[in-house]
């Protein structure tokens, strides 16, 4: 993946090359992160590793190195396995139940088919800020991402809406599209989650706790002279 730092000379201006690189970028990260998680009980481990190479990029400008990421990668596996089972049940069964009120086969009709599908989106967009969290917490530590998360989201509701809302189209999205699109709109994903925890602080009164995403929304390109001094590969959980 290119590095979004920029020559001194250029200031803070883009162009459409710039743009056409970080959807380049991210299109990949998204294949990366679908092959990554074909095998289900890695994808805990699959999105906690993209969501950290998005927080990088989004902070420093440049991707995570091979090497930073397969360690990630293999450091979250194992510890992502439970993390993995937990979704895949949980999204069969209200998929399941949203299938079955659908088609009539449970009673209940419109009302119970509205409830459960609000009750989805409250769940895909708690779920959503925790894969944010993770990647803060460098792709590992789901028990801590995920009671920062719930408190995140008692917090500050409006932003439990738009993390809900982003996954509610992304997931629309990928019914709508071609299948072979759906792995580019996974890393299009982590990165519309990350710029919405970087829009402002969650919750007013946090005691000083930092906010989710702090830093994400800084998006300025990064001078050439500044990213040599401060490596973009550097891995937050490194000794």
């Amino acid at each position: 993946m290119a590095s979004r730092a920029e020559p001194a000379d250029t200031g803070d201006r883009r162009d459409w090359r710039d743009v056409l690189r970080d959807a380049a970028d991210l299109a990949l990260l998204g294949i990366l992160l679908t092959l990554a998680a074909a095998p289900l009980l890695t994808a805990a481990a699959a999105a906690g590793t993209a969501s950290a190479a998005v927080r990088d990029w989004t902070r420093t400008g440049g991707w995570p190195s091979a090497r930073v990421t397969v360690r990630r990668f293999g450091r979250a596996a194992l510890p992502g396995v439970p993390v993995s089972l937990l979704a895949l049940v949980v999204t069969g069964l209200l998929a399941a139940d949203l299938a079955a009120l659908a088609t009539g086969r449970v009673p209940g009709g419109p009302p119970a088919l509205v409830v459960t599908a609000l009750v989805t989106a409250g769940l895909t967009g708690y779920a959503g800020l925790v894969v944010v969290e993770v990647g803060r917490n460098g792709g590992g530590r789901w028990r801590a991402a995920a009671r920062s998360a719930a408190r995140a989201c008692l917090d500050a509701p409006t932003r439990w809406a738009a993390f809900a809302g982003v996954t509610a189209l992304a997931g629309l999205l990928a019914v709508l599209v071609t299948p072979v699109a759906v792995p580019i709109l996974a890393g299009y994903t982590v990165a519309a989650l990350h710029a919405v925890a970087g829009r402002r602080p969650v919750g007013a009164g946090g005691g000083g706790r930092r906010p989710v995403g702090a830093g994400v929304a800084d998006r300025r390109p990064v001078p050439a002279g500044v990213a040599d001094r401060r490596p973009a590969t550097a891995d937050p959980e490194s000794p």
